[in-house]
């Protein structure tokens, strides 16, 4: 595996941490700036819409620079949202900072992802995929209490100082440890990035990415209040039980990882079936602490930990240039949004155990946009139509 894939990992851990570091310290903030918590609130959805229209966008900016160069804009981008955070003197400074970073982490997961496709040979890229993936279950597993524990010690600006800080020592590590290309756009251009849209099965495509991560999100979003509430258990249990089902998806992104690039499919399939059982069992069970939380960590190993093989699937059916991996990761983006708002819904109308039976819908639907392949004989492995050029010699040009 090349040492890149590893340090582009580094920088999607990051980004992630970023995204998710508002949530932990939601009271704190709301003081600091003067505000309620539902304005605080607020933030995550800026954060995810401008990752999800913002995203594409500057991916677009970005495409005749040579990969690497574009990492450092997106870097200084997102360092500078950062700081703007840190510093931020009240709420509208601090809405402009996590707009800015949202768009700038969509654009690094789009360039990033095509680059790991570059660097490595067609039979081992869903490997790759997993390897740079489990920089997102990372930033679950340990950049939310690691950034939530330092906030709630030092003070909430602390917390976006340390992100920061990380993601300088990123940018370095980038420097130093991704090669030099040409730009990936640099022979066709935009129009040959955007041709492979007209397809109406990559629109299919994306929209199962969409479900899987909905599914999901619907039920994590809320599991605080769920194993609280409904499951019964103490406050102080619920981040220990978090960690167990963020070490769950580092498990289940290795597996999907390693079978990504010969059973993409098969291996969506199951997962959306696994998790329709685990998010149903935990909507039926979710007063029982033991299947309650054995249906949770089920959900961690098979939800968001899908990713290899989505973004194996999106590759084979569009290209691994940037803008398709990005328009992907807005899609994916969607399903939280869409997963998070529906489970708000829900719980106003049907109570806590809404989102999980939410889900579970989700990821019925989801493995509904998958009878096409699943029925049609098709393997999995279609032919990619732009598929990327072979990595070239350093290039002198880029600096």
């Amino acid at each position: 595996m090349p040492r890149a894939v590893y340090v582009l990992a580094l920088g999607i851990f990051a980004m992630v941490t970023s995204e998710f570091v508002v949530a932990g310290l939601m009271p704190q903030m709301a003081d600091g700036l003067n505000t309620t918590v539902p304005r605080i609130g607020y933030l995550i959805t800026a954060f995810a819409v401008a990752m999800a229209f913002g995203g594409p966008f500057l991916t677009v900016a970005l495409m005749k620079l040579p990969p690497r160069r574009a990492l450092m804009v997106l870097f200084a981008v997102f360092l500078t949202g950062n700081v703007l955070a840190a510093t931020a003197t009240g709420y509208g400074v601090m809405m402009a900072a996590r707009i800015i970073t949202g768009v700038a982490s969509q654009a690094f997961f789009g360039i990033g992802i095509s680059l790991c496709a570059r660097l490595t040979r067609p039979e081992v890229r869903g490997r790759a995929m997993g390897v740079a993936m489990n920089g997102l279950m990372l930033g679950t597993l340990l950049g939310l209490p690691l950034s939530t524990l330092v906030g709630e010690r030092y003070g909430w600006r602390a917390a976006f100082w340390v992100i920061s800080a990380l993601a300088l020592a990123a940018a370095v590590v980038t420097l130093v440890g991704v090669p030099r290309l040409d730009a990936a756009g640099s022979e066709g251009g935009f129009r040959q990035e955007a041709s492979v849209f007209r397809n109406p099965r990559l629109w299919l495509v994306l929209s199962t990415s969409m479900l899987v991560i909905g599914a999901t999100f619907s039920a994590f979003s809320y599991f605080n209040p769920i194993l609280t509430e409904v499951t019964g258990f103490s406050t102080g249990t619920v981040p220990v039980l978090l960690i167990a089902y963020g070490a769950a998806t580092v498990v289940g992104n290795t597996v999907v990882g390693r079978l990504a690039d010969r059973y993409a499919v098969p291996v969506l399939a199951a997962g959306l079936a696994l998790n329709t059982a685990f998010l149903a069992g935990f909507a039926l069970f979710a007063d029982l602490p033991a299947p309650a939380v054995l249906c949770m960590l089920g959900i961690g190993l098979v939800g968001v930990t899908m990713n290899p093989a989505m973004i194996t699937r999106v590759q084979r059916t569009g290209n691994a240039g940037p803008l398709v991996n990005t328009v992907h990761s807005s899609f994916i983006t969607l399903g939280i949004i869409v997963g998070s708002s529906l489970g708000a819904v829900g719980i106003d109308v049907w109570g806590l155990r809404a989102p999980l039976w939410l889900g579970a819908a989700m990821a019925v639907l989801g493995l509904v946009t998958l009878v096409p392949e699943l029925t049609g004989g098709r393997s999995g492995r279609p032919a990619e139509p732009t598929p990327p050029r072979p990595v070239p010699a350093a290039s002198a040009s880029e600096g």
